[in-house]
């Protein structure tokens, strides 16, 4: 049976789908969020994924619903309620819209992909068109609305479009252009000689040296498998991450849970001679980052991609710094053991 998109405060008016989000009163939801319903054999890594699971067991409870909604509109919530508006196309480029949909939420890509450049152009056309026409990620509160209100309007104009750029992005070249080149360019400053990537797997941590702060499509990219991001640029110049693939239930592998971020600050800030001091986000932070602080940052900014941001310069060395990190998240994790689906309250705990 055909489904419509409904705006979230009208959950509980009739059956409905609820997509990368959370509800009272869902017929059946389909996100990734820590403790979230999601039934489990429809547990997938993003939320679109657990969609397409859903679209391949039609019927599973729930499915009848003809309503379906999300409380906030990103990439991966919205290639979710596309799909279950438009099930025979999605099927159809089922592949396609997963990729979308990762690098939207964890924003990985395997550049080896045949679909890896038709997923990056769906999600910049994505990107530009949100920004030019309505709000930037985060920004409703400084428009002084609320996100699963406002976020209804982007869903409209969205649906009906999104097919044609699946099927012929050529057609919206000169808006997908401009930051698909600028990703592309910044992976192959990736793939240099001037860039290193060091991997230590014990701590699900990726040390990424690199010229110059990257777009976040192409810093990440290379980094599946792996929860924390710690990115050394030239100038002394650093930013560590909690990768998103530690705020959800991850399906596909383990993982370690976060740590706080107040004792390596602390140890950082000893060290630290430079004008600025080492700060950090709190663990249920979507995306925690832990850096030298000049202005706040809002959450805008910090979600913003590092190369569109101030990083500023610290006075201790690039070596020294990676030791210090690695040995804490090593000395930390020793006695913890990766597994899946942790609830807030055992990361708390840990």
């Amino acid at each position: 049976m055909p489904k419509q998109f409904v705006a979230f405060q009208k959950l509980r008016q009739q059956p409905t789908i609820v997509v990368d989000s959370v509800g009272l009163g869902a017929a059946l939801t389909l996100a990734h969020w820590r403790g979230a319903a999601t039934p489990e054999v429809l547990r997938d890594d993003t939320s679109a994924g657990s969609v397409l699971r859903a679209l391949h067991a039609p019927e599973a409870s729930g499915m009848e619903a003809t309503a379906v909604t999300a409380n906030h509109f990103d990439v991966d919530g919205f290639v979710g309620v596309w799909s279950l508006l438009n099930p025979e196309l999605a099927l159809r480029h089922e592949h396609l819209l997963r990729l979308t949909a990762t690098l939207g939420d964890f924003r990985e890509l395997d550049w080896q992909d045949p679909y890896a450049d038709h997923a990056l152009r769906l999600v910049c056309w994505l990107n530009a068109k949100e920004k030019a026409l309505f709000y930037v990620p985060f920004g409703a509160p400084a428009l002084r609305r609320r996100e699963d209100e406002a976020s209804a309007e982007k869903f409209e104009w969205f649906l009906p479009r999104f097919q044609q750029v699946v099927e012929d992005p050529e057609a919206e070249r000169s808006v997908w252009e401009p930051e698909y080149e600028r990703v592309k360019q910044a992976a192959a400053v990736l793939q240099s000689s001037s860039a290193a990537l060091t991997r230590y797997p014990e701590i699900g941590l990726v040390v990424v040296q690199a010229p110059v702060p990257l777009p976040y499509y192409a810093l990440f990219g290379p980094t599946a498998g792996y929860d924390m991001v710690l990115s050394i640029y030239d100038g002394q110049r650093y930013e560590f991450e909690y990768k998103y693939t530690t705020w959800i239930d991850l399906e596909s592998r383990p993982t370690l849970p976060r740590l706080p971020l107040d004792t390596l600050a602390a140890q950082l800030n000893v060290l630290e001679q430079a004008p600025h001091r080492w700060t950090f986000d709190g663990i249920t932070d979507t995306g925690p980052l832990l850096r030298l602080a000049g202005k706040s940052l809002s959450k805008a900014q910090r979600y913003a991609d590092p190369d569109q941001r101030p990083i500023h310069v610290s006075s201790i060395k690039p070596k020294e710094l990676e030791q210090v990190v690695v040995s804490h998240f090593q000395e930390r994790y020793a006695a913890v053991e990766a597994k899946r689906y942790w609830t807030w309250a055992e990361i708390k705990a840990i």
